[in-house]
């Protein structure tokens, strides 16, 4: 598999998190994260990115880590941001979210980032 530049949305520096664990797992299978997430400088030895408007260039997948009333407040800069697909982890589904990236032609499917890339899906 080709090496994608991944946004990590609600990134945690808390190493029992799933968020912070696909930062870790995402890295060691040789993609470029960018963990995004307010308040933090460094995860995992990354520079993070403090919102979604200031990753500079594409971004192939944005695995999301936040629940719906989060992502309801971020979905213009989900939208704006254009990535590749979407990847809504468990308890990250949205309705609202998922009919904007239908409208906006972006990709996205209900998975665990882990399990996708565990299994060579990703």
């Amino acid at each position: 598999a080709m090496a994608e530049r991944v946004a990590v949305l609600g990134a945690s520096h808390k190493p029992e998190r799933y968020s912070n664990q696909a930062v870790r797992m995402l890295k060691a299978y040789g993609h470029e994260v960018v963990p995004v997430t307010p308040g933090r400088a460094v995860i995992e030895d990354l520079p993070v990115a403090p919102d979604l408007g200031s990753i500079v260039g594409p971004v192939d997948t944005l695995t999301l880590y936040v629940g719906p009333e989060r992502s309801a407040q971020l979905q213009d800069a989900i939208l704006a941001l254009k990535p590749g697909r979407v990847i809504l982890n468990p308890g990250t589904e949205s309705p609202d979210l998922e009919k904007a990236l239908d409208g906006a032609g972006i990709p996205w499917q209900h998975a665990c980032t882990l399990v996708l890339l565990r299994t060579g899906q990703f």
